[in-house]
């Protein structure tokens, strides 16, 4: 072999691996000897296998089974009916007679021997093909020896058999289930469609329907199997009830369907009394006494006082509920003594009842306050209100009366809940504010009903501890809304209008002045008065025949009464100031609709006033600043109005003021920077000014303003400030170059125009060798700014 080494190099490499594997031979013998004196140990055995898992069955084997027997049933049934539609021709009488009594008997025995083996579902389904065989059966019979009675008349007949015929085969075979239900549901048949064969009118229906519903009650209270009669005996219920509803409406207070309707009442009840959860029974059952007995004391013709009957009725119904939250012993009010169930229904009735009349009451009245809103399209007209008919008007204001004092009765019983003193409120408010109207009463004693209705609705509101936490509310806004309905209804007449918003303006600053109301109130109520006493100022504006735009200074007169009165608010001083702030952006709406802009300046210069006087106290030192917007606003639009088109004399309003500020901030606070203090007030007179300087081409103006800006910098270095001397130093600077740039244009258009390249190179040349001096120099200059004020 080729090797890079030598025999030598070689011979001594083999020597030294060999050497290694001798070292690592006799440790692992030495490690094997040592194991091998160890004690004997069990080797880890190796986990056997789990079994594998059975397959996951999808079904039962007694649901599979139930598969079967249904579909072996049904293709039975199957199997007969077809024989009996198709091949009984072929049979004689003694055949078909044979035919139908073998298999209906041995369909019918079979689940004897089959339920004492234990195969119930087997029994259930061969007991199904002997029930489908007696309808058959049935069927048979009349087509081949009765075909000569009426079908429906026959069908009711048979109904009443089958079932009969399944009860007693359900009560003799007391291990199947399925007879009970097959024959609850035949009973429902028999009276119903016999009463369609006799031509019952739609009343004798409904007994019908009612006396099979009495029978499946019956059925479910004393048979257990038969639980299904309940759902349906409700249906049959509801389908009665639902038709002496609908009679009861076409022929207002005869006497059959309210005859109808008491039975109803009367199941109803009854259930509910012996079935502790079943007040729903009862809840039926007293719509229906509701009807039954409101109907035939309702005046026919006549819908707001058959609304009023129902709700009297409904009312009383509501009694062993309230009985029953007193504190009396049963004893003492026999109607607590009924069943929870029962009052729980019989209340629930007559609140539902209660509740549609109160609805119909509201929507009666929302028409006849809405009617008032066509006095907007022709103020001061003094047209004639639509009155309603006396009796509807006088119905509707009973209903809404009626229903609140039961809310308010109800309020007394349950105070732990707040919705019926809501109720009481909303409702007594609508019925005393709408009954005027309906009544058809004068438009004076309108007005003044409403201006007392809206008045104690306010009083309400402002109660220290009202009855419950939301009636305040709702006091407040029935309060709110009936201010609004006056005022709007006070439109017809010039004094109506003066004394309906007088009278609003006192309540409203009465309410703010009541100290124990709550605070929410009063402040809405110090709203409120600076809201309805700027529409009185209106009003009496246009009274006087001003002219729109000078309405704004007696408009003005309202806030500034507010900032009068001032801290004679107390807690409500916001609400009120606020208001006024909108009374104040009124009045100076009025006083721009004047295109000359004359009463604009007058209109702002007084509310300027306003904002100073208030800026006077000082927890409103603020509106200072409002008050000096104004100021310079109303001498824009003077100077506007009186045609001058200089700017200095729009700036300097705002310069002179703001520099008299900044002096007295760098007097109080002598660190405050010379920028804060006079650099607004400076630039909005400097910048202007200098803008119409260049395009000025007078020599006047520049000339004025360059004396300005030099003496403004000599002051600004005279006092060490930095604002004025680098504004006014800038501005001069802008000065002369618009006065030397003339001049410059020639003299450069005179020189050569190599010149100036050869002017540039040398500045560059001469500033770059003297570069670290004027370095410093330009260190110095900046320190020596810095240092500035």
């Amino acid at each position: 072999m080729n090797t890079p080494l030598s025999p030598a190099e070689e011979l001594a490499l083999i020597a030294g691996e060999l050497a290694r594997l001798d070292a690592r031979r006799a440790h692992l013998a030495a490690r094997r000897d040592w194991l091998l004196r160890l004690p004997p140990t069990p080797w880890p055995s190796t986990p056997a296998p789990a079994p594998p898992s059975p397959p996951v069955k999808d079904a039962s084997g007694r649901g599979a089974q139930n598969v079967l027997l249904t579909l072996g049933a049904v293709l039975l049934s199957v199997a007969a009916l077809a024989f009996t539609l198709v091949s009984w021709g072929s049979l004689g009488i003694a055949g078909r007679a044979a035919v139908l009594a073998v298999v209906t008997a041995g369909a019918l025995v079979a689940p004897l021997p089959l339920l004492r083996r234990g195969l119930r579902s087997t029994a259930e389904s061969v007991a199904a093909l002997g029930l489908s065989l007696t309808v058959l059966d049935a069927y048979a019979v009349h087509a081949v020896g009765m075909s000569g009675i009426d079908g429906v008349a026959y069908t009711a007949g048979a109904a009443a058999v089958l079932a009969a015929l399944w009860a007693g085969y359900g009560r003799a075979l007391p291990g199947l289930r399925l007879p009970w239900p097959v024959a609850v549901v035949a009973a429902q048949f028999p009276l119903p469609l016999a009463a369609l064969a006799s031509a019952a009118d739609p009343v004798g229906l409904g007994w019908a329907l009612l006396a099979t519903a009495a029978l499946d009650v019956v059925a479910a209270m004393t048979v257990a199997r038969a639980r299904a009669a309940w759902p349906a005996g409700a249906a049959l219920g509801g389908a009665a009830l639902a038709v002496g509803l609908v009679e009861s409406a076409l022929t207002p207070g005869a006497m059959a369907p309210a005859l109808l309707l008491a039975a109803v009442a009367a199941l109803g009840v009854a259930v509910a009394w012996r079935v502790p959860r079943a007040w729903a029974a009862a809840l039926a059952g007293g719509l229906a006494a509701v009807v039954a007995v409101g109907g035939p004391l309702s005046p026919r013709g006549d819908t707001g006082w058959a609304v009023v009957a129902h709700l009297v009725v409904a009312l009383v119904l509501t009694l062993p509920a309230a009985m029953g939250a007193t504190a009396l012993p049963a004893a003492a009010l026999p109607a607590a003594a009924l069943p929870a169930a029962v009052r729980r229904g019989l209340a629930g009735a007559g609140l539902g009842v209660a509740a549609a009349a109160a609805l119909w009451a509201l929507a009666s009245v929302a028409p006849a306050l809405s009617s008032r809103l066509r006095v907007l399209g022709e103020v001061w007209a003094a047209t004639t209100p639509e009155a309603d008919r006396p009796g509807t008007g006088a119905a509707v204001a009973v209903t809404l009366l009626v229903t609140a004092g039961a809310a308010a009765r109800a309020a007394r019983l349950f105070p732990a809940r707040p919705e019926a003193g809501v109720l009481a409120v909303v409702l007594g408010w609508a019925g005393l504010f709408a009954a005027p109207v309906l009544l058809g009463f004068p438009v004076a004693v309108v007005l003044a009903a409403h201006l007392s209705v809206t008045v104690a609705a306010g009083a309400l509101a402002l109660r220290p501890r009202p009855a419950g936490p939301g009636i305040g509310i709702a006091a407040a806004g029935c309060a709110l809304l009936g201010a609004g309905s006056t005022a709007v209804g006070a439109l017809d007449g010039r004094l109506a209008t003066v004394l309906v918003l007088g009278t609003l303006t006192a309540a409203g600053a009465a309410g703010a002045a009541y100290r124990p109301g709550p605070r929410w109130a009063r402040g809405g109520a110090a709203v409120l008065a600076v809201g309805w006493a700027t529409a009185l100022v209106v009003a009496l504006c246009a009274l006087s025949g001003l002219a729109v735009a000078w309405w704004a200074p007696p408009v003005l007169a309202v806030p500034a009464a507010v900032v009068a009165f001032g801290p004679r608010w107390g807690a409500v001083r916001v609400p009120a100031e606020a208001a006024s702030i909108a009374s104040g952006v009124l009045a100076l709406a009025l006083a721009a609709s004047d295109p000359s802009a004359r009463a604009l300046a007058p209109a702002l210069a007084l509310a300027g006033v306003v904002c100073a006087a208030a800026a006077v106290r000082a927890d409103r030192r603020r509106l200072g600043w409002a008050a000096w917007a104004l100021f310079v606003a109303a001498t824009w639009v003077r100077l506007s109005a009186s045609g001058v088109a200089w700017p200095e004399a729009y700036t300097l309003p705002v310069t002179v003021p703001a520099l008299v500020v900044g002096f007295v901030r760098r007097r109080r606070d002598p660190a405050a920077s010379s920028w804060t203090a006079y650099a607004p007030g400076l630039a909005a007179t400097l910048l202007p000014a200098l803008i119409a300087a260049w395009g000025d081409p007078h020599w006047q103006r520049p000339l004025l303003l360059g004396l300005a800006a030099l003496a403004l910098t000599l002051v600004g270095a005279r006092q060490r400030l930095q604002a004025p001397l680098l504004l006014g130093g800038a501005t001069l600077a802008a000065v002369a170059l618009h006065e030397l740039a003339p001049y410059v244009v020639q003299v450069v258009g005179a020189l050569p125009r190599w010149l100036p390249p050869a002017l540039a190179g040398l500045l560059l040349l001469l500033v770059g060798a003297t570069y670290e001096r004027r370095l410093r120099d330009a260190r110095r200059l900046r320190n020596a700014f810095g240092r500035l004020g």
